[in-house]
């Protein structure tokens, strides 16, 4: 396993998405690895900015989920959240 995979700090989520014609991309829902599949309600910011707390590089998603906001990294291929402390 890589070291990149072996950061505690680091949830690897499987994340379904739409890919759009401009290159994007809008994640549309999400699932770690043993829990229930969650559907992003509304995507209100992308940028590009690294996980403080995981490390990383790539784009942050700044999701909607229940009336909850949850940072969702996208460090191609690999898509994470931050553990909480």
């Amino acid at each position: 396993m890589s070291s990149f995979r072996k950061n505690p700090a680091k949830i690897f989520v499987k994340v379904r998405a739409d890919h759009l014609i401009g290159g994007g991309v809008r994640p549309l829902m999400l699932r770690t690895e043993d829990g229930p599949a969650m559907r992003i309600d509304r995507v209100t910011d992308v940028r590009e900015a690294p996980s403080l707390k995981a490390g990383g590089q790539g784009l942050r998603y700044t999701c909607m989920i229940e009336d909850r906001r949850l940072y969702l990294f996208y460090d191609d291929p690999h898509w994470f959240i931050e553990a909480d402390d």
